[in-house]
């Protein structure tokens, strides 16, 4: 039986675009820095629109691929200057003449005499000398060629400006070579003005392509493709020509004209520029725009390509910019993008596009008549990203005391005990988990690499399985109202984004690691309102004048008579003394400086909620000594305790803080 041999493989470096085996786009960062900038007051449309700019994962964003493309078009600008076919007919045409008056001079015959007067009075103007020596009969053989010489490069250039690559195409032409000319003109005329009216055609266009394909190496794959690309270069002629001087305009456009009239292609090519007008009208036709401005002449051709290149890098910065009504990434062309900067470009363009639509499909943006917003997956991701950096903060400062294995419910031992689940905080049966996880590999045999004990005997090697903890009497949970200043002085200060930041971090901690407390949010300014994390999120800070601590803590008293059984915790983040109270008719009141019966009447509501048993603590934002005097005064009362943090360590102290309350709760 003949063997069989496996097939060959060899490995080598990927060269064909982004990597394939890559891992996926990190949506969980991305929704981090949106929710960054939303929490510090930007909407989710200006937050996402901020991170596409910015880019992220290695991946360039719209200003770096901007600045490139700015840069690309200052050196287009340098290509050169415009008059380079004018230029080169003037020249020849001085070359043509001088030849020829070298070949006069030394004939004494009268007829010599009246050609040199014929050249003597030439119009001043390129373009009307040309024209009166159209029928001139040459005598010198040096100046029929200078003057052939200037119909041929008109020819090619004036062809060239229409259509790309024509000028090398056109090189030493033939009779037939021209007929080929005129024949593709003509078709194309009919072919555009067919797509104008709607009708099919591709079989047309095939058609057109099998017979003319030569005169156009871009290869368009339609004739959507091929009119794009005739009808930039159309529009691009019309702005390099505007950007001429008026003499270098009128006799370029004079030069134009009598190559078209010699041709025979005047009226096709104007019924061209017609039909190109007609099939793209959304072209920048006839505006002046930039052209470039360098020192080497380019001919017409070339400047009609420079003029091209620098409309297009325009509107791709312009695409890049993405500062316009309606902008999208969809409207960045791909191919002037892969044309101005490469292939990397456009993958970096496609990472964006496929960031941003994940994004919603899955389900971290919701768009709701066309407003752009923050999803629950997303609010979640927000706080337990909050949550994690403070914890980042308390390791790093040394302050610990958030290490939360045993935290939560303990109580009386019960005497029996349970397999352990995932967020149990009772405590570990030992005795019960070393005999499982003996019982379970008694009958295994030892590892080979598995050395012996000092003693001889084998290793005890525990599983998850293993693990049993002791069951307690469950002790009440807490029962937390934070409440967060939402004046106007908050963003004023830059202490609004810690302060919603710190309460979607501890809201995280509470209902993913403490499920037996309770957590509710009151924000207050004039008035006082419940919060859920998804409004909080994208809240704007009130404009409204007040800070109406009052009416909050009537809030929170509420909700912590709708938990009796949990331990009441009251934490408050402000940045300045009361200055708002509710009227006995409901009405907020505002008065600055605080009226005494505005401070009266917030600390009889703090007095009601000490009678309740709660702890109230404030994180005082400002060292007003105003705040700082009165926040001293409530705590005293409600047997709490004043925290003075920075902005930046806001999250830090309230978590910490509420750690630290539940510990002491479990050790009364």
């Amino acid at each position: 039986m003949p063997s069989r041999r496996g097939r060959g493989h060899r490995y080598s470096r990927w060269h064909g675009g982004p990597d394939p085996l890559a891992p996926p786009y990190d949506l969980g960062s991305a929704v981090d820095e949106i929710g960054d900038s939303v929490l510090s007051g930007s909407g989710v449309r200006e937050a996402l629109r901020e991170l596409l700019r910015r880019g992220m994962d290695g991946r360039r964003g719209l200003d770096e691929l901007r600045r490139s493309v700015r840069e690309r078009l200052r050196q287009a600008r340098s290509a050169g200057r415009m008059d380079g076919t004018l230029q080169e007919v003037r020249e020849l045409l001085d070359r043509a003449v001088e030849a020829e008056r070298r070949e006069l001079f030394p004939d004494p015959d009268d007829m010599a005499r009246l050609k040199e007067s014929e050249l003597d009075a030439l119009p001043d103007d390129t373009a009307g000398a040309v024209r009166a020596l159209k029928d001139y009969d040459w005598r010198s053989p040096e100046a029929r060629q200078a003057y052939e010489q200037i119909q041929d490069l008109l020819r090619r250039e004036v062809l060239d400006s229409s259509f790309a690559s024509m000028k090398q195409a056109l090189e030493n032409a033939t009779d037939q070579d021209m007929q080929a000319v005129k024949d593709m003109v003509a078709d194309l005329s009919q072919l555009i003005d067919a797509h104008n009216r709607g009708e099919d055609t591709d079989e047309q266009f095939e058609q057109f392509m099998e017979k003319h394909g030569q005169f156009f190496p871009d290869d368009p794959q339609s004739v959507e493709e091929l009119i794009d690309s005739l009808a930039r270069r159309a529009a691009a002629q019309e702005r390099m020509m505007a950007g001429l001087s008026p003499e270098q305009r009128a006799e370029l456009a004079d030069l134009m004209a009598q190559t078209m009239d010699d041709l025979g292609l005047a009226s096709e090519m104007a019924h061209l520029q017609d039909a190109l007008r007609q099939a793209r009208p959304d072209l920048p036709w006839g505006q002046r725009g930039q052209v470039p401005d360098g020192e080497q002449a380019l001919g017409l051709g070339d400047a009609t390509s420079a003029v091209a290149e620098l409309a297009d890098l325009e509107a791709l910065s312009n695409q890049l910019s993405q500062g316009y009504a309606g902008a999208s990434l969809a409207d960045v062309d791909e191919e002037l993008l892969a044309r101005a900067l490469g292939r990397p470009a456009v993958d970096d363009i496609a990472a964006l596009r496929q960031m941003e639509r994940e994004l919603e499909r899955q389900g971290y943006l919701n768009r709701t008549d066309g407003k752009l917003e923050l999803s629950p997956k997303a609010v979640r991701r927000l706080g337990a990203t909050a949550l994690r950096r403070v914890f980042a903060q308390l390791d790093a400062t040394g302050r610990g005391e958030h290490d939360v294995a045993d935290a939560g419910a303990a109580g009386e031992l019960t005497g029996g005990a349970r397999e352990w689940r995932f967020g149990d905080e009772q405590p570990l049966d030992v005795v019960r988990t070393v005999r499982n996880a003996v019982l379970r590999t008694a009958g295994e045999p030892r590892p080979l690499l598995d050395p012996p004990t000092p003693t001889g005997h084998r290793r005890v090697r525990i599983a998850v399985e293993d693990f049993e903890v002791v069951e307690t009497e469950r002790r009440t949970g807490a029962a937390v109202a934070l409440l967060v200043d939402l004046s106007y002085s908050m963003a004023l200060r830059g202490t609004w984004g810690a302060a919603k930041s710190t309460a979607m971090a501890l809201h995280s901690l509470v209902t993913t690691r403490f499920p037996q407390d309770a957590i509710q949010i009151i924000g207050f300014s004039s008035t006082a309102q419940v919060l859920r994390p998804e409004t909080l999120a994208e809240l704007s800070v009130d404009t409204l004048q007040g800070t109406n601590l009052q009416h909050g803590l009537i809030l929170a008293r509420r909700f912590l008579a709708r938990h009796r059984d949990a331990e009441p915790v009251v934490l408050v983040v402000t940045d300045g003394e009361p200055t708002a109270h509710l009227e006995d008719d409901g009405t907020p009141f505002f008065c600055w400086p605080p009226m005494p019966e505005t401070i009266a009447r917030t600390v009889a509501e703090v007095e009601r909620v000490a009678r309740s048993g709660a702890t109230m603590n404030v994180f005082a934002l400002d060292p007003d000594p105003g705040l700082v005097h009165f926040v001293h005064d409530i705590t005293q009362r409600a047997g709490g305790r004043v925290f003075t943090p920075d902005s930046e360590r806001l999250g830090e102290y309230v978590v910490a803080d509420y750690l630290r309350t539940r510990r002491g709760r479990r050790a009364r």
